[in-house]
């Protein structure tokens, strides 16, 4: 409809200059009803569009408050398809109700089962697994130009029980290319490692520093020429040295200084000198390759086990040099798979193999006979780890997926004693065992790595009670999941967390100086992340 056209009279037969002396005089005072179409309440301050607000008549739309009521096509238009919609809608509501409840209670109660995804579960077609970032303080993947079978974390002095973030830590590795003169022995450094849990919401409750912001992780690296790939990594730190050792594919154990890579990556500009460039010491003595390596915490002191069933000792000579016992340490029937030094005793050490025994020894006895020894699984014993913080506890992960927590003070040197108990033992994976570690802060929790492609958390101790183990008993849903086919799934109540997304993982490890961090390694790059569990 055409609004009239304005006269020079309003409604109450009064001039329009009139009116106007009233607008620009009691502006502040307009009534509700009386405000312009379109624009905000009456204010001096306020404009529009960049604008000053004008206060002509010409300029604004009054609304009479005695004008006369009506009703436009469109409005009638508009008021019968919103009766349409309500009536459909309460159509629509009364079929849901109608439908609840004429449903079965078994089928409803079924449909609201919570369904979750485990760990060998087939997958429909079309469905792909994706990351849950909420699940995540922190996850990273780093992508590297050849696998690492093997690696360490340098340790840094950029402080311990560092939970601010952006993270950065040092790496040492060696690479499986595939050509055996392309192999490197790597010194990494990740940096800008940030906070990545909210990467799944649009807004966040948590309030980031600029520094905490996601971004992409950085990686530097400084490489070594290394003939072969590397089997097995590890660091060696004190206050005078950092050395790097790995087992290389074709039979020798090399020694690195590591040092001058490790300042060129903080210090720019410094080159490094072309004698770290090769090993300080290669050990010769083995007769075949190996995957057991370590340094003892106390002393650069190195073991190194093989495939020939032999472990060797080599220690510091002089200011500089190395020299290899030439008496290896024998007892194992088949190949070394892992070697431990012990976190109390400086002149302990365990080595488990594939003859299903991890045994003890002491590096005094002068026949290098073992101390201790114990047929723990009924499988190859592929990794062990002792725990730094309970000293007389190990852990140990098998071939057949299995893994056991021992008490090293049940152990009898009488091998006619009877085979020691496990302090706790489960079977997850369902692949061979690849990696354990405890958490050097916390004495109860341990990760472990599988050929399954699982890496797990795991905390001893928690344990059900009396009421929960009966209530399982009686099939509650005390830890059990729903899988994809309907079945209910056990899960141990000690599993705190599943950590998919690698292929092939091969070696974890926990950082000592930022808490609950976890690196592992894979034939698909590198993972960096801490989770919500630890």
């Amino acid at each position: 409809m055409k609004r009239p056209e304005l006269s020079s009279t309003d409604n109450n037969n009064r001039p329009i200059e009139e009116v106007e002396m009233d607008v620009e005089e009691q502006e502040t005072q307009v009534p509700k009803k009386l405000q312009a179409v379109g624009t905000t309440s009456p204010n001096k301050n306020s404009a529009t569009n960049g604008k000053k607000k004008s206060n002509t008549i010409e300029d604004q739309i009054f609304e009479d408050a005695w004008e006369d009521e009506y009703e436009s096509e469109n409005e009638v238009s508009i008021e019968s398809d919103r009766e349409n919609e309500t009536e459909q809608n309460m159509d629509m509501v009364m079929d849901e109700i109608e439908k609840e409840n004429n449903q079965d209670p078994d089928t409803a109660a079924a449909e609201d089962e919570e369904k979750v995804y485990l760990p060998g579960d087939k997958l429909e077609e079309g469905e792909q697994l994706q990351v849950d970032n909420s699940a995540y303080h922190m996850l990273h993947s780093i992508n590297v130009n050849w696998p690492c079978l093997s690696f360490d974390i340098i340790p840094d002095n950029l402080g311990t029980d560092r939970t601010k973030f952006p993270h950065t830590m040092y790496l040492f590795t060696g690479t499986q290319a595939s050509q055996t003169d392309k192999n490197e022995v790597m010194v990494m450094k990740l940096s800008h490692l940030h906070r990545t849990i909210n990467d799944d919401k649009e807004g966040s409750d948590i309030e980031d520093n600029d520094e905490d912001l996601d971004d992409d992780p950085l990686l530097e690296t400084r490489t070594m020429k290394q003939m072969g790939g590397t089997n097995r990594a590890r660091v060696y730190s004190s206050p005078e040295s950092i050395l790097g050792a790995t087992w290389s594919e074709r039979g020798k154990v090399h020694i690195w200084d590591i040092s001058h890579a490790i300042k060129s990556l903080e210090v720019p500009g410094y080159i490094v000198p072309q004698s770290a460039q090769k090993p300080l010491f290669s050990v010769s003595t083995h007769a075949d390759e190996g995957f057991a390596l370590d340094w003892s915490r106390n002393s650069a002191r190195l073991l190194s086990g093989d495939f020939n069933k032999l472990i060797y000792l080599t220690v510091p000579r002089g200011n500089s040099g190395f020299t290899t016992d030439s008496m290896p340490f024998r007892g194992h029937k088949s190949s070394i798979e892992d070697i431990q030094w012990s976190p109390e005793e400086q002149s302990v050490f365990a080595s488990c193999s594939a003859d299903q025994t991890v045994k003890l020894w002491d590096i005094r006895s002068p026949k290098h006979r073992c101390a201790l020894d114990a047929h723990v699984h009924t499988d190859d014993v592929n990794v062990i780890s002792w725990n730094r913080r309970v000293r007389y506890l190990m852990a140990s992960g098998c071939e057949d997926g299995s893994f056991a927590v021992w008490d090293l003070r049940t152990w009898s040197t009488n091998p006619q004693t009877q085979k020691p108990s496990p302090v706790a033992t489960f079977k997850w994976n369902a692949g061979p065992v690849t990696s354990i570690e405890w958490d050097p802060t916390d004495d109860s929790v341990l990760a472990l790595s599988g050929a399954d492609d699982q890496l797990t958390i795991w905390d001893l101790s928690v344990e059900q009670d009396t009421e929960q183990q009966q209530q399982q008993k009686q099939n509650d849903k005390v830890n059990v999941m729903i899988g994809p086919d309907g079945q209910p799934r056990q899960v141990p109540p000690q599993l705190l967390f599943i950590h998919q997304g690698q292929q092939n993982i091969k070696e974890l490890h926990w950082h000592p100086q930022i808490p609950g961090s976890i690196v592992s390694t894979a034939a698909t790059g590198f993972n960096v992340f801490k989770t919500i569990s630890v």
